[in-house]
């Protein structure tokens, strides 16, 4: 992939790529008014160390999760594209559009390598949720993205349950010369949620599990 995801950019907008080249590392941001000094600490001990092969090619990011510049990011990349079902747009992801998510502590941070690319994200919510499982009429469909007809084949995961709640999915996006796989991850311990998404020409299922293992123990070091 040539351009890394450089936010919470949902999958299907992961084959265009987003407005930030990969090579463009945000600062990490101070926390948000309403966050201690130490939740945020948190927040960024829960991030991944950059995986072997691979740099960091944004953030770490701090701040109240729908304020910072990589949701941005994710939020406009999709208002531009077309999709035939919107209701799919931000279905079983952390929904910034919510008063509760956007003003929640979050932390991001994004990874590249020629092979492909990461983003993880790790958020505090004031309560414990976990966002509904993918529709059944989200599993398959299209999207003009960038004058490009896009179509994304999605299906779960049996991955091995990790935290109080997970969920995986991986999806396959093809119609333009970079076809995909978008594998995402996201899991739930008390109220921190971790949504990862990994991209590449493809995903194999058992290294998404290893890169989930990872970001669970890193959940449990600061939760427990």
């Amino acid at each position: 992939m040539r351009k890394a995801i450089s936010g919470i950019c949902l999958s299907m907008v992961a084959v265009a790529g987003c407005s930030a080249d990969e090579t463009s590392a945000a600062p990490a941001a101070s926390a948000p008014p309403a966050a201690s000094s130490a939740d945020a600490a948190k927040l960024r001990a829960a991030l991944l160390p950059a995986p072997a092969g691979m740099r960091i090619s944004y953030g770490p990011e701090l701040g109240a999760f729908g304020s910072l510049k990589s949701t941005q990011q994710g939020l406009a990349a999709v208002r531009q594209a077309k999709l035939e079902r919107p209701e799919c747009a931000g279905a079983a992801q952390l929904d910034a559009a919510k008063p509760d998510v956007a003003k929640a502590p979050g932390a991001v941070i994004a990874f590249a390598a020629e092979r492909g690319s990461i983003t993880q994200a790790v958020v505090r919510l004031p309560s414990a949720s976990f966002p509904a499982p993918l529709p059944e009429q989200c599993m398959a469909y299209t999207a003009d993205v960038g004058g490009s007809k896009i179509s994304y084949k999605t299906k779960a995961l049996s991955m091995p349950t990790k935290g109080d709640e997970s969920r995986a999915y991986l999806t396959t996006a093809s119609g333009t010369d970079k076809n995909a796989q978008i594998g995402s991850v996201m899991i739930r311990r008390g109220t921190l949620i971790m949504s990862m998404l990994v991209v590449g020409k493809q995903v194999k299922p058992s290294g998404l599990y290893e890169l989930a293992d990872l970001a669970d123990k890193s959940l449990a070091q600061v939760t427990g």
